[in-house]
């Protein structure tokens, strides 16, 4: 597909590289926010040149952030490459364990390879001998993608990063009730030293948060990645656009659940959505066209309070996390459909439906109701003061 450039100039840190415009006022003067997902919210219409105004309709007109050091690269980034994708995960506990399994048995014709990494060696070389033991029949031993052991130091030879490493979670019974926040300060640094790793090995692929919390950690892997010797920021690191979290997957899915048991949410199915963090400040709408506030507030503390009922039960509740947030999204974004992730919006990363086309990240937009635009807004200002 021809895609057209519309160059426009914005703060680096505020706005990605390069996108797609879905609307004429996303190439305003407006910096990336929540307003990008309902334009109407973005003022005036701009004057646009009238071929990128008759492109538009079509998706192909990228915005480019010509601020960006490397705005060039942001169109390779998006530009499609043929063959399947080289994945590699690190760490293999609890939601790694799951996650590689959901992959290896979903993968077929995306992923080529899992290259696996984990402080514990008995554990790789475990998951990698029960991986390479998974097969139908004869015909088809070779569909499934390949599991391989991978050194620290080719962590960043790959397509596909998949941070999936956590130091601290609370244990069951513990009474913490944000579980995932919780993880923040023991998770951010670990974060942060294999996002200086992806900086030094030039890495050119997607990076996957899937440790908590998930949107804060993205935040925290763009800007130390982006750090120069001097401690400034110099954005020579990973683009915008090349950190997603993956956590609201599993919100969404939590949302069904609750959806199907209670015909008073039956509107979820069809018409709701879920957006923002995966944790405290979670938007889960029961419907755009038909918006119920008191229903949507009630279905969104049902869908946060999940976790902590497996928890009741004396379990972590890691299974569904790694499935519906991680592999199924993943291999939707390989294949470039909708999908549910955190993507950066004025520096910060927010959750909701995206994909990645040949013309840059494109972002749902719909008309939103004021009060579930309210709700947005809020979640906005809220992850600002975390960040």
């Amino acid at each position: 597909m021809e895609r057209t450039l519309y160059n426009i100039q914005q703060d680096p840190a505020r706005t990605p590289a390069a996108w797609l415009a879905a609307d004429p006022r996303q190439l305003g003067g407006e910096a990336a926010g929540v307003g990008w997902l309902d334009p109407r919210r973005l003022g005036e219409v701009p004057a646009l040149p009238e071929a990128v105004l008759s492109a538009l309709p079509g998706g192909g007109v990228t915005g480019v952030n010509i601020r960006h050091p490397r705005w060039e690269r942001a169109l390779e980034f998006v530009t499609p490459r043929p063959g399947k994708k080289r994945v590699h995960l690190l760490a293999v506990g609890d939601v790694g364990g799951i996650l590689l399994t959901a992959l290896k048995l979903e993968g077929a014709g995306i992923i080529s390879t899992i290259g696996i990494h984990d402080l514990n060696e008995k554990a790789v070389a475990r998951w990698v001998m029960e991986m390479g033991q998974i097969a139908s029949c004869p015909a088809h031993y070779g569909d499934l993608p390949e599991v391989e052991a991978v050194s620290p130091q080719q962590l960043f030879d790959c397509d596909v990063f998949i941070f999936a490493a956590t130091r601290a979670i609370p244990p069951v019974g513990s009474g913490v009730r944000d579980v995932r926040m919780a993880q923040l300060e023991a998770n951010r640094p670990l974060a942060e030293a294999f996002a200086r790793q992806a900086r030094a090995a030039d890495f050119r692929g997607l990076f996957a948060v899937l440790s908590d919390p998930v949107d804060p950690l993205c935040q925290a892997v763009w800007r130390a990645s982006n750090l120069g010797p001097d401690g400034e920021l110099d954005h020579l690191g990973l683009l915008p656009e090349q950190v997603q979290g993956f956590g609201l997957g599993v919100m969404s899915a939590r949302a069904a659940y609750f959806a199907k048991g209670d015909p008073r949410f039956a509107s979820f199915f069809t018409e709701g959505r879920a957006f923002g963090p995966h944790g405290q400040g979670l938007v889960i709408a029961n419907s755009i066209r038909h918006y119920d506030d008191a229903l949507s507030q009630e279905l969104t503390q049902l869908t946060l309070e999940a976790n902590l009922r497996v928890r009741d039960l004396g379990f972590k509740p890691y299974v569904a996390p790694a499935i519906s947030s991680g592999a199924l999204q993943l291999l939707l974004t390989l294949r470039g459909e909708w999908h549910c992730s955190s993507v950066p919006l004025g520096g910060v990363w927010f959750g909701c439906r995206n994909r990645f086309t040949p013309a840059g990240l494109s972002l749902e937009t719909q008309e939103l109701p004021d009060a579930l635009f309210a709700r947005l807004r809020e979640t906005e200002r809220a992850l600002h003061n975390i960040s």
